[in-house]
């Protein structure tokens, strides 16, 4: 594709419009994923993620002009919540990060959740991909900020940074159950406010009983972002743990397995899509999810009797084959 060549040539603009086809799953994605990929790999990626009000946006804005001193490009996925209106990110480009629009090592992307409630939309996994191709050196995701259900980051970052604030410090049980799990690096926030040291320590004492990270001990950093304070610290810490990451080999093994899983989430996307489509055309299938609507079948027991159906399997299996 003559939008890929210019893509890789070094254009930003044929990059933007890339990511737009990315983002609006147009049917050329594969034939873009494909062109790209030979090209990908080389990037590091940094997910920054917590609950809404932590500061998320201004510790990305810090680490990525830290990076770029140090000689770095950098993009950046900043994630919004989706528009009820016209389906795009409310906040549109973050206007926190605005220093950077003028800089040509770095480039921002602002993306609508579209609904997901794993704080990153579908699709971020393949912009991802598409600015490693482009050659960014760092790609920094933030994620919306959903609290506990915010686990996609996982799919997407070698380095999970959770940024959390001393008000939090309440929540932590609650928190235990998903976000310290998630978290390589710890950083709390705002830490001029009241609470912030005992914070820390609880979160340190919780992380000696439930860590299981090999091989590393996700620190619990203190940082005042607005300022600057603390920033440089973990970079530190993210360099570190990039290095253990590197010389055990799981680096290695997290890619691998966010490729596997890419693969198998996108199959599944697509296999349920066509089975909507065909839940519309299939006059069985169609008479027995409305049953299960009516509560006149068990859902279970429907969804087993469907496949051991194998002439209704079959159809299914064509519609996907002929992508109707």
């Amino acid at each position: 594709m003559e939008l890929v060549e210019k893509m890789l040539a070094g254009e930003q603009g044929a990059l933007a419009r890339l990511i737009t086809m990315v983002e609006r799953e147009d049917p050329e994605v594969a034939d873009i994923m494909k062109a790209t990929h030979p090209r990908a790999g080389r990037a590091y990626c940094i997910g920054v993620t917590g609950p809404p009000g932590a500061g998320k946006s201004t510790v990305a804005d810090k680490l990525t002009a830290l990076i770029r001193a140090k000689g770095l490009t950098v993009g950046i996925i900043a994630c919004d919540p989706t528009s009820p209106f016209s389906g795009g990110a409310v906040l549109g480009d973050r206007i926190r990060m605005q220093q950077h629009y003028l800089d040509s090592g770095v480039f921002i992307r602002s993306m609508a959740t579209r609904g997901s409630m794993g704080g990153l939309p579908k699709v971020a996994q393949r912009i991802v991909k598409l600015l490693d191709a482009f050659g960014k050196d760092v790609i920094l995701v933030e994620t919306v900020g959903v609290g506990q259900t915010e686990l996609d980051i996982m799919e997407a970052a070698d380095t999970v940074v959770v940024v959390l604030v001393p008000e939090g410090g309440d929540a932590v049980q609650a928190l235990k159950a998903g976000l310290l799990e998630i978290a390589d690096i710890l950083v709390v926030n705002k830490a001029d406010r009241e609470g912030a040291e005992r914070f820390a320590s609880e979160l340190v004492a919780m992380l000696d009983l439930s860590s299981e990270k090999p091989n590393w001990q996700p620190p619990v950093l203190l940082t005042q972002a607005h300022t600057n304070t603390g920033i440089d610290k973990l970079y530190e810490a993210i360099e570190k743990h990039k290095k253990v990451l590197q010389e055990t080999g799981q680096l290695l093994d997290r890619r691998r397995r966010r490729r596997r899983n890419e693969l198998l989430h996108t199959v599944e996307e697509k296999l349920k899509a066509r089975l909507e489509e065909l839940v519309e055309k299939d006059g069985m299938l169609g008479t027995v999810v409305e049953e299960v609507e009516k509560g006149d079948r068990d859902p279970y027991s429907s969804a087993m009797e469907i496949l051991k159906n194998k002439a209704l399997i079959n159809r299914w299996l064509s519609a996907i084959g002929e992508g109707n």
